[in-house]
Formats: structure tokens, sequence, C-alpha cells
């Protein structure tokens, strides 16, 4: 029996396992499943590599912030590009007030905030260690070999001959051209709402003014009427594309593509004007402008610097002051006409200086030694400034690390911005630092007079404005002529204080005004 069962056992058993064995190997398998488990296997693979990349992101923001202020995360990829799209100087304030030194990520640029006088001043004046890059976008549209972004010697060289341009010899022949442009400027003005009374917005306007007034300064008639209105018109796309963050591709539609097109129709025109200031200096004409002027010096006997710039180098820096004089210039300018529209008493004083300085005659030409007489206009313009500045802070790249404290180095190849507001609204400097006080300045040994260091409205270090004295003089004689030749009201709106941030700051409303003419003395 049992011999039987072992046999039937064997038998029984092991062809069963072997038919069993072969079947499975025979049945097809669905190629949906073939197909789904690999794409599952993609899938999770994909998962993983992107799920390190993120915590990779996290671990090199956490490593390069270390102990700074800010987010200890920042949001996937994009960071804090959300909030930098529509900045605001309340969410400026929430991170410069965190901490001397602060920090953010924007699509994994990582940045360093400086909101101290001391860091600020630091990175402004450490050339070694950081350069001005603006915005991402700036050198596209600036271009890479613009002299505001070189270092060194080169930059010393162009700083060289530029100081040259703003002597007070210079300013007496550009004043004349400011104020003679400012008073056509004004009588369209009064004509214009004539036609239609009601409050107008004159961002625009003060803006358009700023550039053809600048434009002629520089170029003088090298460009003609239409070049100029087409470089004026072109230009406020280069403004926009130049705010701190942009789609920094230039794809065809975007504000830096924009911006690059509007670039190469005002350096076509400038080209032409450098061109023309060496012809006309050649032919023995007397400087009518900056470019002439600059050419002039070029071959001044006492001049050892370097001579040999070409049309194209010239023109880039004329469009770079361009881009001052109808960015930052007008910001100064409409927040100059709001502040006197929303302060009579101070208005009064200026009208009253004006008057006594000009003996009654609105009509005279203004000259430097009148302005030197208007201690009053002068101490406006600087407060109304301080106030409101126009810059609030100019973005440098760090070229290597930066010891910036003494307990945390900013990583290289990072954005490191020094701001300016907190600096000029140190209350310690500047008591009542909200309210608008010119006569702080009147007083030499006041603790605004006594503390220089913290009026950064310009900057500081190698690459502080070199057009300060055109910039406010500008803004002085504009404002002085208009005090005597027109009265304004300021329509004040909910968003009349309220701040935009386009490259500079502007009222959010546009500055609404109503002019009217001024009976004369």
């Amino acid at each position: 029996m049992a011999s039987f069962i072992r046999q039937f056992t064997s038998s029984a058993v092991l062809p069963v396992a072997s038919s069993t064995s072969s079947s499975f190997v025979d049945i097809p398998i669905p190629s949906f499943i073939i197909s789904n488990s690999k794409s599952a296997t993609w899938l999770y693979t994909t998962v993983a590599i992107v799920g390190a990349l993120l915590l990779l992101e996290q671990s090199v923001y956490r490593s390069k912030k270390r102990h700074l202020p800010g987010d200890s995360w920042t949001i996937p990829i994009i960071g804090k590009f959300a909030d930098s799209m529509k900045p605001t100087m309340e969410g400026y304030m929430k991170q410069w007030n965190s901490g001397a030194l602060s920090a953010i990520s924007v699509f994994n640029i990582f940045i360093v905030m400086a909101s101290s006088n001391e860091y600020s001043r630091k990175i402004l004046n450490s050339p070694a260690h950081a350069e001005p890059c603006l915005v991402h976008s700036a050198k596209q549209i600036l271009m890479p070999d613009n002299w505001v972004f070189l270092n060194g010697k080169s930059h010393v060289e162009y700083r060289k001959v530029l100081n040259t341009l703003f002597t007070r010899k210079a300013l007496s022949i550009y004043i004349g051209i400011q104020d003679a442009i400012a008073r056509k400027h004004f009588s369209q003005w009064l004509a214009d709402a004539q036609k239609d009374p009601s409050p107008q917005s004159i961002m625009m306007t003060a803006r358009h003014l700023n550039m053809i007034t600048s434009l002629r300064v520089f170029c003088g008639n090298h460009i003609p009427e239409h070049g100029a209105i087409e470089i004026s018109e072109k230009y406020w796309d280069i403004t926009q594309a130049l705010e701190l963050v942009n789609f920094p591709l230039a794809v065809p539609g975007t504000k830096v593509y924009r911006a690059i097109q509007a670039r190469k129709v005002a350096i076509k025109w400038l080209e032409l004007a450098a061109s023309k200031a060496k012809t006309s200096v050649a032919d023995g004409c007397e400087p009518e402008c900056m470019l002439d002027e600059w050419v002039k010096e070029l071959e001044a006997p006492g001049y050892k610097g370097r001579k040999d710039f070409s049309d194209r180098e010239m023109a880039m820096v004329v469009f770079s002051f361009l881009f001052a004089s109808q960015d930052a210039m007008s910001s100064g300018l409409i927040y100059g006409f709001q502040h006197l529209a929303d302060n009579p008493d101070i208005l009064a004083k200026i009208r009253e200086e004006q008057y006594r300085v000009r003996a009654g005659d609105v009509d005279k030409p203004f000259t430097l030694e009148m302005l030197e007489q208007m201690p009053y206009l002068k101490a406006f313009v600087k407060e109304s400034m301080r106030v409101k500045p126009p810059v609030t802070m100019v973005p440098y790249r760090t070229t290597k690390a930066f010891p910036i404290s003494n307990d945390y180095t900013v990583p290289a190849n990072s954005m490191v911005i020094p701001s300016f507001y907190n600096s000029l609204h140190d209350p310690s400097v500047f008591p009542e630092h909200d309210k608008l006080i010119p006569d702080r300045w009147l007083d030499p040994n006041s603790s605004a007079n006594t503390n220089p260091r913290n009026y950064l409205v310009f900057g500081s270090g190698p690459h502080k404005c070199v057009g300060i004295e055109y910039a406010t003089m500008n803004i002085g004689l504009v404002l002085a002529t208009a005090s005597v030749l027109m009265d304004w009201e300021h329509h004040i709106t909910p968003e009349s204080e309220q701040v935009q941030i386009i490259a500079t700051l502007f009222p959010k409303d546009g500055c609404l005004m109503k002019f009217t003419p001024r009976p004369r003395p």
C-alpha cells in the first residue's frame, strides 16, 4: 500500500506541477499592464527627482540664509515672485524692519536686503565685492558694456570726463535751455487746462517735460524734433521693463523685448547726435549742449584722461542719463508739485523768495547766480526728495563672497540690495521724519546737516549719481518758475499718499492737478 501511495503521488503530482508551470508561462499578459507599469516607473522616478530638487532648493536657501531674518522656507521655484510683481512700500517696510540684514529668494536668486545705514553704505562702497546690476534684465536693456556696469579703471576713466560735464561752466550752458523749455511746457499745460479744467494726472506730462528738457540739454539740436518725440514716446517701455522684477526673457510681447526695441531706436538717434557734436566742435562752434561740451573737454590742453570715446560709447552714456532724468527726476518733480500744493505755507515762502530774487520780473530768464540766492528753494527740493526719495534701493550683485558683517558673509553671485529709505527716515537724524520741514536744512548745526552720511538720495561710493547738480537744479528751476507763472490745486484722492513703485516712486493716483494762470505781481 505504501509503495502504491508513493507511486501514485509521484505519478499524480509531478505531471500536475509540470502542466501548471507550463500553462502559466503560456498565458499572455495584456499590453496595457506592461505599459502602465513602465509609466508608473517613469512617474515615480520623475516625482523622486523633482522632490529631490525641491528639497535641494530649500536646503541651499537655508544654508545661504543661515541666521538672517526671513522666511524659514521659500516657495518652491518662484520664491517671493508674486510679491515682487506688485511691490508695495508696506511690503518693503516689513522686510526692512525685520532686521538690518534679511533674506528672500526670487526664482532661486538669493537676495540679501540691507536696511541700516551702515550696511547700505558698505555695499555701495565695496566695489571689490559687489557691482551694480540694477535689475535682472538691466544689462539686456542698457547693454552689458554700458558705463554704469563698469568697475575699476574703466569706470574711473568715464567718470573723469563725465564729472567735467556738470561743472559750473557746463551748468551755465544747460540752465538757459531748461528755463526756455519749462516755460514752453507751462504754456501748453495752461492751454490744455483751459480746454478741460478738470484735474488731470501730471505723471506723463511732467515726465515728457523732463525727457524733452534732457534730450535738448544732452544733445542740443543734433537730434531733429521728430527724433526727440520718438525717443520720448518709446522710452516709457524701457522704464516699465526696469521694474525690480520682470519676466527675464526677451520674448516678443514681453516688457523686456519692447524695451530692447525702444533702446535700438534711441541709440540710433543718440549715435547720430554724438557724431554731429564731434563735427560741430571740429568746425569751431562753441558748445551748446552736453555732447558738445564733452567733445570740447577732450580737446582741452589740461585734460589727461581717455580721449577715444566712440559715438556708440557716448550714446550709451546719454542713454543712461535719460533713464535717470525721465524716471528719478520725474518722480522728484511730481512729488515736488504735490508737496507744494499740500503745504501752501511752504509754497508761499518759495514765492516770496522768487519775487525778491527776480525783482518782480517773472519773465526774467533763470540763471545760476539767481539760483544761488534761493536757499529756501534748494532746502525744499532737498527735503522733498528726502521724504519721498525717487529711488528707495539699488540692487547689486556680489562678485565674490562678501563678509558684510562679523557674523555673516553674503555668498558669491547673490543679489544684495542697499536700502535708502530707512537712512532718510532715521528719527535720530531727522526728527519728525515723516514731515516736510525744509528749514531743517537751513541750520548748519541741525542733525540733518551734521549727518550727511544719511542723505542717500543719490547713493554713495564710486557709483554715486554723477548728475546731482543737474537733477536738483532742474527740479528747483521748474518748481520756482511754475510758482510765479501758475497756481495749482491738488485733487486729493484716497490713493494720493499711496505709492506706485515702477522703477521709482510715484503717487498711485498719478498726482491729479488743476493749473490756472497766476496774476503777475
